[in-house]
């Protein structure tokens, strides 16, 4: 009989740690702000949505295809410039901020075919002049 009661407690025990975990779960969706949610639902980080919006808007006609692989080229792009090229005192140097650059361009290259020469030239130096302001130095961001 000990062994169903405690078994009983046990079952209760987890429904109501499933209810609180849902609570909770409610609760912190309801906190999420608009840009918050739009990046969930990308499944994209915060500084990925700003990269992504910069090479989308104004709003481009693009298939799931096209739109993945933006989404793929915003992440490849803030990966290598954080792991090589936004080193401590990046902007100070011209050789790095000239890397940083030349990394920029190789990366969007990658975009689809839509971005025409002047649309990726345009969004080149759109996405260095966020990048430059953005980004401070190693592990340095307006993002932390």
């Amino acid at each position: 009989m000990r062994k169903v009661e405690s078994g009983l407690r046990l079952k209760n025990s987890g429904s109501h740690n499933v209810e609180t975990f849902f609570a909770n779960l409610v609760e912190f969706a309801q906190g999420l702000n608009e840009e918050e949610k739009r990046g969930i639902a990308k499944n994209l980080t915060e500084e990925e949505l700003a990269i992504f919006d910069l090479l989308t808007e104004p709003e481009m006609t693009l298939s799931n295809k096209e739109q993945q692989e933006v989404k793929k080229v915003a992440h490849d792009l803030l990966e290598t410039l954080q792991k090589e090229k936004l080193v401590l005192d990046w902007r100070k140097r011209q050789q790095s901020r000239a890397a940083v650059r030349l990394s920029i361009e190789e990366i969007l290259d990658r975009l689809p075919r839509n971005y025409v020469p002047e649309l990726y030239q345009q969004k080149c130096d759109v996405v260095y002049q966020h990048i430059y302001d953005s980004y401070f130095g190693q592990g340095q961001s307006i993002y932390l």
